[in-house]
């Protein structure tokens, strides 16, 4: 995304970085840097760290760095023109005139939420026509209110080609941006059509008020029962939770998390405001770590059914690695939230809040479904239960929970808590063992992501040498440009060993020579979200204060020693084809100088 250099300069001056992420997350100091939990995956023990010297922040939880604008980005979605805009409005800097950076995803996305908000408003004044009549009917039949219909802004889609395609089509918008917002599908011969038809529709509004997205709901037993909008760029399914918009101004400190809208609009309607659902997926780990933004609790009220259980068991490994504390509300008679409600009157809300207030953790409600699999009236049925659940209890990494839920075990089933502890041990020490395991598969797995398949067999603690070496000299030169020079003299970037470090050496070290800043808010637009990560990463694992000249030169040494192990033909596997042509120009100037390349 080409901007002005002046401009981005400027930017970068202007938007101090432990500034802009203390106004999201509660940052401590720790010396030169600063600390604070994660506010893209939740943890309970601070792992996100911010870099000032380097302009950066990376978490050592889940792995995700970047710049400023890469922080702005992804803690508020957005793309990268729009992020760099919401910091020149901070900064108090006008952006550039359109025409020097290419918008042209920007406007799009505006036009398709435009889009959206009028599609939103035709549905909802189709269910007061005689078209619509049948959705109202609908609605009234699972004992919707005509305030619930308006608040959450439900409308209907007539069972028609063109309805809203003409509609959208009258007030301005183009085929291709009704197409792009999901709105309409397009034919092979390029007609377009509306994409939902006779269906009840529930508009999915972000935590802005925009309205992002939609779900349809066909009212006969056609398949599919629901319909929703496909990922957009103004959309992303697994970033987003229905009916959020409303639960985070709820005066209750945890939410209820259902699989579906009515459900959710049923317990909005009986009073239980902080409910909420996926769109039309699985629970993801992006939200979450939205859900961990509003609250340390929430109450998993999935279905009863056999799905319903796999989902819940799904949704607890989930959210507990987002750092949540997790109920689980199971209704009785395999009922939902809004049968249950609804089979009990006037007395549903009380019911379902005895419910809610009676849930029990996510062990407590792993540790009963364990039970259902043995039988519990037989001496060898307890013994086999007694034995699965302290394995299960091997995985509460709370060494008090653990020794709470081991006496309460050892104390229901009468046996000593000696020998419930002897099996939790055992299987601690075997996951243990197993993790060993692994860390050594996982650095032959870095060798190969790092590209060094061309040097397998080579051992891995020589490998990795190189590898770091590579990474601390970017870090280094990335703080001391000084040196650049001095080191490119020696080192060009054909010499590097790994594809992705060579190219960050090449990007930083040519940007350097030519006069220009290389921190990390520089070079983002040159790498994708994930590359930023890795770059953020290598920064953050090096300490710029302890590093010096000579050290730097050492890491040069390193690279060359290892590079020179290798046949042209192997240095070259992991090359583009211009680099690869690089590389023979510079052998052929090294000959002409009478010089061995290093």
């Amino acid at each position: 995304m080409a901007l002005p250099s002046e401009f981005m300069q400027e930017l970068r001056l202007r938007s101090d970085i432990s500034q802009v992420v203390s106004g999201y997350v509660n940052l401590h100091r720790r010396g030169k840097i600063s600390v604070g939990l994660c506010p893209f995956h939740g943890e309970k023990t601070p792992s996100f760290t911010v870099y000032p010297a380097t302009e950066s922040f990376y978490c050592f939880g889940c792995g995700v760095g970047g710049d400023v604008v890469s922080f702005i980005m992804r803690i508020e979605n957005l793309d990268y023109i729009d992020a760099v805009k919401l910091l020149a409005q901070r900064a108090g800097l006008e952006m550039p005139q359109e025409s020097s950076y290419d918008d042209s995803m920007q406007r799009l996305r505006l036009r398709v939420l435009e889009a959206n908000r009028e599609a939103a408003r035709f549905f909802h004044s189709q269910l007061h026509t005689p078209q619509g009549k049948a959705g109202l009917e609908y609605l009234h039949g699972r004992q919707l209110s005509d305030g619930t219909i308006r608040s959450f802004g439900l409308g209907f889609a007539p069972d028609s080609w063109r309805s809203l395609t003409n509609h959208l089509l009258d007030k301005g918008f183009n085929s291709s941006e009704l197409v792009q917002a999901n709105l309409a599908m397009q034919s092979k011969k390029g007609d377009i059509y509306d994409r939902f038809r006779n269906r009840v529709m529930f508009p999915i509004i972000d935590t802005r008020g925009n309205v992002i997205a939609f779900g349809g709901r066909i009212m006969t037993d056609e398949k599919p029962k629901y319909l929703n909008t496909s990922d957009t760029v103004a959309f992303k399914k697994s970033n987003n939770l229905f009916a959020l918009n409303r639960a985070k101004n709820s005066k209750s400190d945890k939410l209820i998390l259902c699989e579906g809208y009515m459900d959710v609009i049923a317990l909005h309607q009986a009073g239980f405001d902080f409910a909420v659902a996926t769109l039309g997926t699985s629970l993801t780990s992006e939200q979450a770590v939205v859900i961990k933004r509003y609250t340390n609790t929430v109450v998993i009220c999935y279905d009863s059914d056999e799905a319903g259980q796999k989902a819940t068991a799904r949704a607890i490994e989930i959210l507990r690695r987002a750092g949540l504390d997790i109920h689980v509300l199971t209704i009785p008679d395999g009922k939902d939230p809004d049968e249950f409600i609804k089979k009990h009157g006037d007395s549903g809300a009380y019911r379902f809040r005895m419910l809610l207030e009676n849930s029990g953790n996510d062990l407590e409600y792993k540790l009963t479904k364990l039970k259902e699999k043995y039988d519990m009236n037989t001496a060898d049925g307890r013994a086999k239960y007694v034995n699965a659940a302290a394995v299960l209890l091997a995985g509460v990494r709370n060494s008090i929970q653990r020794d709470v839920y081991i006496g309460e075990l050892a104390h229901e089933y009468n046996v000593t808590t000696e020998s419930v502890e002897r099996t939790v041990n055992y299987e601690l020490r075997k996951r243990a063992k197993a993790s060993k395991k692994d860390e050594f598969a996982n650095a032959q797995k870095q060798l190969t992501n790092e590209g060094l398949a061309p040097i397998a067999g080579q051992r891995i603690t020589g490998a990795l040498r190189v590898v770091r070496a590579e990474e601390a000299l970017i870090a280094y030169l990335v703080n001391n440009p000084d040196m650049a020079g001095k080191v490119t003299q020696s080192l060009p970037p054909q010499k590097f060993v790994t594809e992705f470090n060579r190219r960050v050496y090449s990007e930083v070290t040519s940007r350097i020579l030519n006069g220009e800043s290389a921190m990390l808010m520089d070079i983002s637009p040159e790498f994708s979200a994930e590359e930023i990560s890795r770059i953020a990463k290598i920064l953050s694992n090096y300490n710029v204060d302890i590093a010096t000249p000579k050290a730097c030169m050492e890491y040069v040494d390193i690279i060359l020693e290892e590079s020179n192990k290798m046949t042209p033909k192997e240095i070259t596997a992991t090359m583009s084809n211009e680099e690869i042509n690089r590389y023979f120009k510079w052998l052929g100037q090294a000959k002409k100088s009478k010089r061995k390349p290093n």
